[in-house]
């Protein structure tokens, strides 16, 4: 708006209705004048139609401009209206005190109608250019947020798809990365306040690892199909090229970090995730036999996930189990496998990991 614009309103209190005729005398060709003669009276004009700007005077009976000032710039709906005192205090400390309440400038009577009006479309101005410019950063934020949210989708849909290279060359594992995904996450917030985990089990680091979890398996395109796909036990050899897949992994998801600028976290979960994810609490696990708290958390937590899952899915080693023989075998597996406290957490929500398993279930999930 500009000052010719008719729509703006100036609301003018003050408890002399003379000083309001003259203030109306001064601006009623410019701007429509609404008039209000006690705070009280004002504060209940501002509810019910906003105006552009307020001229405020100071000495009113029982509530006077300082606290109705206060009162308006205390209520963020309406504390970017602009205020101009317009009173008959002139001591500096009494201009002083009106500033500090958040008024935009301080005017002493008797009025000069020149001053009032320079004053008002300079401050209406100000405050044009701060809405518009309030506006052009809400659009801004708000196509930051829309263009963070499609780099999220595209993240996690690209990582999904790296993670079904893996998959798809063993068509028995169908969902399997989606439920892992879950499972991870499902325990990872079920253990965000124990005190072992509560360090590392951020909101946002919960978030990466979700992200990271469908990478767990990508090193197994370098497994060949002859040792990928047996049906029978592995010999001594084909289990330790089965083993390398954890290296592949690793490798690979550290080649794509090269080209970028910046490290992301879910990308280095991932490698935690893919190259630790087969080591086992007492040490008897691959690829480095790490035992304990030494065996990265990211990767306890998706030792847990793919076990459960491997568990009551179909493999071409063996059929699929039922979700309480998996939960004994996990259950059994305490302090040898797994992480103890990952085993009790995953214990009290065990029918919670049963209800992802049946929501992405495959034909022969359990």
């Amino acid at each position: 708006m500009n000052q010719e614009n008719p729509m703006q309103i100036i609301l003018a209190v003050d408890d002399t209705p003379t000083n309001i005729d003259v203030v109306k005398g001064v601006l009623s060709h410019d701007y429509v004048i609404q008039a209000a003669v006690s705070g009280r009276m004002a504060l209940k004009i501002i509810e019910k139609k906003r105006p552009d700007l307020i001229l405020l005077d100071i000495m009113m009976p029982e509530m006077d401009g300082y606290e109705v000032c206060r009162m308006i710039k205390a209520d963020p709906t309406i504390a970017d209206i602009p205020i101009i005192f317009l009173t008959a205090k002139a001591e500096a400390e009494d201009e002083a005190r009106g500033l500090e309440l958040g008024a935009v400038d301080y005017i002493t009577k008797p009025i000069s109608p020149a001053i009032l009006k320079g004053r008002i479309k300079t401050h209406l101005e100000l405050k044009l250019s701060r809405d518009h410019l309030r506006r052009q950063n809400e659009q801004l934020e708000e196509r930051v947020i829309e263009r963070t949210r499609q780099m999220e989708e595209l993240q996690d849909v690209t990582m999904v798809a790296m993670g079904s290279l893996a998959e798809a060359r063993d068509p028995e594992t169908g969902n399997h990365i989606r439920r892992t995904q879950h499972y991870v996450k499902l325990l990872a917030l079920h253990l965000k306040s124990h005190p072992r985990f509560c360090h590392f089990l951020s909101p946002e680091n919960i978030t990466s690892l979700f992200k990271s979890a469908p990478l767990h398996d990508i090193g197994k395109v370098g497994v060949p199909d002859h040792i990928l796909l047996k049906p029978g036990p592995l010999t001594a050899a084909e289990f330790e090229e089965m083993k390398k897949h954890t290296n592949y992994g690793r490798d690979a998801i550290a080649a794509a970090e090269k080209s970028i600028t910046q490290t992301e976290d879910f990308l280095f979960f991932a490698k935690e995730i893919a190259y630790s994810h087969q080591e086992k609490w007492d040490g008897s696990g691959y690829p480095e036999g790490l035992k304990g708290d030494e065996i990265p958390i990211s990767a306890r937590l998706m030792a847990v996930a793919d076990v459960y899952d491997a568990l009551i899915s179909r493999r071409v080693y063996k059929p699929p189990f039922s979700h309480q023989k998996a939960v004994t075998i996990i259950r059994e597996g305490k302090g040898s496998h797994f992480d103890p406290d990952m085993v009790e957490g995953f214990l009290e929500i065990a029918d919670d990991f049963q209800a992802v398993a049946q929501e992405y279930a495959d034909s022969e999930v359990a």
